[in-house]
């Protein structure tokens, strides 16, 4: 049910240990005044809406005992006054957010999501997964070395090709003009010492 107005003194929200079910409402996040939200031990699915971290006063959210799933938004570290805070048993996936009061929550915050990975859990992210997609300026410098490289191999293997071909068909015209060659040799040779006793 939506409500066209709430009153902004509510600070407390417990709705734990009922039988809702769905999405947590993107809404909630528009209430601002909130300082606890308890939705725990319902059926509550899909992801942990961005949206919380607009509630800056919040001081305890638990979202323990459901089947939310997903990654833990990094919209949450923005929670200044966040003391308790607790999604275990959950599917949750993904690194967990650090920084700010991210980095004083223990193990039991987060316990019972086999897919959560990060300090404080012994689960170490594979880096290749939770790295963030390059930029587009190391992208270019590293299409850059790639192409760097490449146009050195490409040279090397060109002179290589260029001596290995030169020497070939260096041995044919020798082998088959070898006469021709002497004779042009012998020829200029003795022009040469001509010249110098000229001299």
């Amino acid at each position: 049910m939506e409500y066209a107005k709430i009153l902004e003194v509510f600070s407390a929200i417990d709705f734990s240990c009922n039988k809702f079910e769905g999405e947590i409402p993107e809404v909630v996040g528009s209430l601002k005044g909130l300082q606890l939200l308890n939705l725990s031990n319902n059926i509550l699915v899909g992801p942990i809406p961005s949206t919380l971290g607009n509630l800056t006063n919040l001081e305890a959210l638990d979202l323990s005992q459901n089947k939310l799933t997903r990654n833990i938004p990094t919209q949450l570290t923005q929670l200044n006054f966040l003391e308790v805070f607790n999604v275990s048993h959950n599917h949750l996936t993904g690194s967990i957010p650090k920084g700010q009061q991210f980095d004083t929550f223990d193990n039991s915050s987060f316990d019972g999501n086999s897919g959560l990975c990060g300090l404080p859990l012994s689960r170490k992210c594979d880096n290749s997964k939770a790295s963030p997609p390059p930029s587009s300026t190391s992208k270019g410098n590293e299409d850059f070395g790639l192409l760097t490289e490449f146009g050195w191999k490409v040279v090397a293997l060109g002179y290589g090709c260029g001596l290995l071909v030169g020497v070939v068909i260096g041995n044919i015209v020798f082998a088959r003009k070898r006469e021709w060659l002497m004779r042009t040799y012998r020829i200029r040779l003795s022009r040469r010492r001509r010249m110098g006793r000229i001299q």
